[in-house]
């Protein structure tokens, strides 16, 4: 059986094992912790605009442990561990939505250039985890390197300056692809899964399918919550086959051509900073300014969107930082990175004779 460490190990990092040849090792219980802690970070992500929720996990030192577990619990493996290590990051992940969404929006909203400094710091903390995967890092994976942090750059700066308009039908096949779209960007470091959406057109028709079932639920009728859950339910097959296809693409690449693709992953991670611009605010919409996708082209709509409930949907714009908040956003991101850098080696020291294994596995 081929092992997690066989895949993604070298002899100077040895961090992702899960399993020995036998598939009997026990798994390393600060692996678990940083599969939790990583968890939450990939929470808190999706909850902050911009940030994409595998860029996180990689900071964490989890995200190919993320990837193998999905990839194996989509074949329906009947070995516990990938199950296990798959519910230590995704429950995490869901309560950390669940439990902090209002506190967290409010605070980027209020203060955003503190929770955008300290994810940079967190985003950096992941790279020294990759590098210690890379080195010596070949050419061809400096190559895929500076592709991927050259189009995570290209990917921010349209973010900025060219809102994406909502067109979007709204149909079930249309949700089925924004639930996809969503999960793929979930999974890959760099991509936000919300301007993905407005970029196929799907923002508001996803937000109004969870509106409308919420309502149905308010409602308590039956009929109108079948008829409302319908959407949801093209969403939710959406998102479990893009998390099941790109998991799995992505175990492919790191099973048959890993050194590329952590040098793209690594440029990934780097270029996601690139979006990460703390001394940004928010600015209340004008006439013809596009918010949620959808262009204001009459007052009543303007000052709708001016509303304080809207204020997350708001474009921002730079502003010049005082130097007392320069000094403190670079303690945040020094003390971001140290942290990012302390959850990256929990659970990194693994046996020698596991090291041996990978080195002499034929698939690897």
């Amino acid at each position: 059986m081929i092992s997690v460490s066989a895949l993604l190990s070298s002899s100077t990092h040895r961090s992702f094992r899960l399993t020995t040849a036998n598939g009997h090792s026990p798994m390393n219980p600060l692996l678990l912790g940083r599969c939790v802690i990583g968890g939450i970070l990939m929470g808190l992500a999706n909850l902050v605009p911009g940030i994409s929720g595998g860029t996180m996990l990689l900071a964490a030192g989890v995200y190919p442990t993320f990837v193998e577990s999905v990839a194996a619990a989509t074949t329906l493996s009947r070995k516990l561990q990938p199950w296990l290590l798959l519910a230590f990051i995704a429950i995490p992940a869901v309560l950390a939505i669940g439990l902090l969404a209002g506190p967290v929006k409010d605070f980027v909203l209020e203060h955003r250039w503190i929770a955008y400094s300290l994810f940079i710091g967190l985003t950096l903390g992941g790279a020294p985890t990759l590098w210690r995967m890379l080195k010596p890092m070949p050419a061809r994976a400096g190559i895929a390197a500076l592709v991927a942090f050259v189009a995570m750059v290209v990917l921010a700066i349209l973010q900025e300056s060219q809102p994406a308009s909502s067109t979007g039908e709204g149909g079930l096949g249309g949700l089925f692809v924004a639930g996809f779209a969503g999960a793929a960007a979930m999974v890959l470091p760099g991509v936000s899964g919300g301007y993905l959406l407005l970029v196929l057109g799907q923002y508001l028709p996803v937000l109004d399918a969870i509106d409308a079932f919420k309502e149905s639920i308010r409602s308590g009728e039956t009929t109108l919550m079948l008829q409302a859950a319908w959407p949801l339910v093209s969403i939710g097959l959406g998102v479990l086959l893009g998390v099941s296809l790109v998991s799995n693409i992505m175990r492919w690449l790191l099973k048959r051509h890993r050194e590329v693709t952590l040098g793209a992953l690594l440029g990934f991670l780097l270029g996601a900073v690139a979006g990460l611009w703390p001394f940004r605010e928010a600015v209340p919409p004008e006439l013809n300014d596009t918010i949620r996708g959808v262009k204001l082209e009459h007052e009543e709509a303007v000052q709708a969107a001016r509303q304080a409930d809207e204020r997350k949907y708001w474009l921002t714009e730079s502003y010049q930082p005082s130097a007392g908040q320069i000094g403190l956003s670079l303690l945040l991101v020094i003390g971001g990175g140290i942290g990012s850098l302390l959850v990256g080696r929990l659970g990194g020291d693994d046996e020698d004779d596991e090291a041996s294994e990978s080195k002499s596995d034929p698939a690897c």
